[in-house]
């Protein structure tokens, strides 16, 4: 079978990554790819997938989303109306596993016995010891009666369930310790074995736990001050800039043990020591409204992880930045729904070899684009 390229290039200049799976230095100028046909296609069982809300590369190099099967439309459901309206399509179950060359590996999730599972699936990570970790953005009651998503979910990669923290429903109250309000990601430090929570969509904090019994740990807000919930205004550039976080959209957790978290309406980045004592902050894309251009941080995989991905949702764009200071050393993408354009790009990471992968909500999709190296 032919793969169908679309090529996205740009300059590194004056910078030079080694990473393990990669046998040459990263060189000064390189170009991304896409790969038409990755995931393999059609996917089993007749399934479709829905907005995807989480994406994360793990140790053995699966690519793993969580989609979320209530936002597909009746049309797209058709085969699953009783009797089926046509030959397309079921909803795929909400966590998805993916090999390199796209097969699914693993499929699971839902509603089950012994947790809350969230209205709307929001995040997804597999830590140190394999376990996989899902969150959940809702913060009101759906039109079928389900709860504020107040938790996050701990299962093996089989999808046999191990842990929650919260519960469904509550409230806004970025103080309290033992429940949660609509969050958005987890990361999980295997030095100390803590949970990090971007707990961002109803409350204004990062949480952390003990990974294995969800024992609170410490939280924090914005410039690692106490967090508050006071309404946070619209983000407006003409504005002074908001000393509260607004929509903490993802959390990432370095080799060197920086907390990486978004801020993703107030177009910022702000990074942490891990007992939450404030370090910096990288301001993006200023001019920028709702939804903004900091949705998700994934590492480059070398061993200093010199350069970070970053999902601007707010212009349809991947930014490749340099984490030593946020500097951008380029960005691609373009909206539209065709290979190689984005709509919506809501997560983005690289794997072991420097590819991207790149998960969309309003595209309901996952492309790779891959890593092409030139002399």
């Amino acid at each position: 079978m032919s793969i169908r390229l679309k090529v996205v290039g740009f300059a590194l200049a004056a910078l030079s990554v080694c990473t393990p799976a990669l046998t040459v230095e990263v060189p000064k100028t390189f170009r991304y790819q896409v790969e038409a046909n990755w995931p393999k296609l059609p996917l089993p069982n007749n399934w479709v997938i829905g907005e995807i809300g989480g994406l994360f590369v793990d140790a053995d190099g699966l690519i793993w989303i969580v989609n979320r099967p209530r936002t597909l439309n009746m049309r797209e459901l058709s085969a699953s109306r009783n009797p089926p309206a046509s030959r397309c399509c079921v909803a795929a179950p909400p966590v998805i596993a993916f090999d390199r060359a796209g097969n699914v590996v693993h499929a699971w999730g839902g509603p089950g016995e012994g947790y809350d599972w969230p209205s709307v699936e929001h995040g997804v990570t597999v830590d140190h010891r394999g376990h996989v970790w899902i969150g959940g953005s809702s913060t009101r009651v759906t039109s079928e009666g389900l709860k504020p998503d107040g938790m996050v979910l701990k299962f093996t990669r089989e999808g046999k369930f191990l842990m929650q923290i919260g519960r469904a429903g509550g409230k806004r109250d970025s103080r309290d310790t033992s429940q949660l309000f609509g969050a958005a990601a987890i990361a999980v430090d295997p030095k100390a074995n803590e949970a990090y929570v971007a707990d961002g969509y109803g409350n204004h904090r990062v949480i952390v736990f003990d990974a294995d019994t969800g024992a609170y740990k410490r939280l924090w807000g914005a410039y690692g001050k106490p967090p508050t919930d006071d309404e946070v205004p619209r983000y407006s550039p003409n504005n002074p800039i908001s000393q509260q976080f607004r929509n903490v959209h993802c959390i990432a957790v370095s080799r060197d043990s920086l907390v990486y978290v978004c801020d993703r309406d107030n177009n910022r980045m702000q990074v942490f020591k891990t007992d939450g004592s404030f370090v910096v902050e990288h301001r993006i894309g200023i001019e920028t409204l709702p939804p903004g251009t900091v949705g998700e941080i994934r590492f480059w995989p070398d061993t200093s992880q010199n350069l970070m991905a970053v999902t601007d949702i707010g212009n349809f764009q991947i930014r490749i930045l340099r984490r030593s200071d946020g500097s951008e050393v380029h960005r691609f993408g373009e909206y539209g729904p065709w290979a190689g354009q984005l709509k919506q790009v809501h997560q983005a990471a690289f794997d072991s070899e420097g590819n991207i992968y790149a998960a969309e909500s309003a595209g309901k999709r996952i492309q790779k684009f891959r890593l092409v190296t030139a002399d």
